[in-house]
């Protein structure tokens, strides 16, 4: 085995990644910035047994040894931790303890006039709708396939010919868009592959980075435990 997969976390990220196990531990560090925004020179690694049991195994402190010296296992676990999260501004952009949060009485927002509740209550929606004078429609049938959101997937966008890319579910169910009507998967590509953000004619169905969504029926869909693809660049 020239490779292993393993889950990486940080403070801030959480992802599964296939390594060589001959690169170094100071290589593996340059790799796990790119991923984990935490400088080389910053990072303590710790091998664990799983996301689920975080049994240490060992550190990875010898910067020289390759990967491979400290025997890790597929589906094991290497958190990166910070030692000093004042180069990295680790958590801060996760932590929402010292932001100051906006309340307002119910009162106070009863009266507003530019609420969503002010809204509603113009267009007669929601509990404001006037009682249904027709029994409620059937509910649809439930899809046949097991997408659900969240999930890894494999899309294939060449209509058979092979070029196939990953991605993560992240919309399930109709569109406004389309003609034929029916149910589409939305997806956010691990690689700019996409035509959109999540949003299709000003209707956003979940939010991506720009270029990493896209919208395919369910039969393009292949749902199974993909990892995210490393995408290597060269050092100049």
């Amino acid at each position: 085995m020239s490779t292993v997969k393993l889950q990486v976390s940080s403070p801030d990220t959480f992802s599964e990644r296939s390594y060589d196990l001959t690169i170094t531990v100071e290589q593996l560090k340059r790799k796990l910035e790119t991923v984990t925004g935490i400088r080389p020179d910053s990072q303590i690694l710790t091998l664990c047994r799983s996301e689920s049991d975080p049994t240490v195994i060992r550190q990875l402190d010898d910067d020289t040894k390759a990967l491979g010296f400290y025997s890790p296992e597929n589906g094991m676990l290497v958190k990166v931790s910070d030692k000093d999260p004042s180069k990295s501004m680790t958590g801060q952009y996760t932590d929402v303890s010292q932001v100051e949060k906006f309340e307002m009485a119910p009162e106070e927002y009863e009266r507003r006039q530019d609420t969503v509740l002010a809204y509603k209550k113009a267009h007669k929606m929601g509990r404001f709708a006037p009682a249904a004078e027709h029994p409620p429609a059937t509910p649809p049938a439930a899809p046949s396939h097991h997408i659900v959101v969240g999930s890894r997937c494999e899309v294939d966008l060449s209509g058979g010919e092979g070029l196939v890319k990953r991605g993560t579910i992240r919309f399930v169910g109709p569109t406004q868009f389309g003609k034929t009507g029916g149910e589409w998967i939305g997806v956010e590509y691990d690689e700019p592959v996409g035509k959109n953000d999540g949003s299709v004619e000003g209707v956003r169905y979940f939010t991506c980075t720009p270029k990493h969504g896209g919208f395919v029926r369910p039969d393009k869909v292949k749902v199974g435990d993909f990892p995210e693809e490393e995408i290597e660049v060269e050092e100049m």
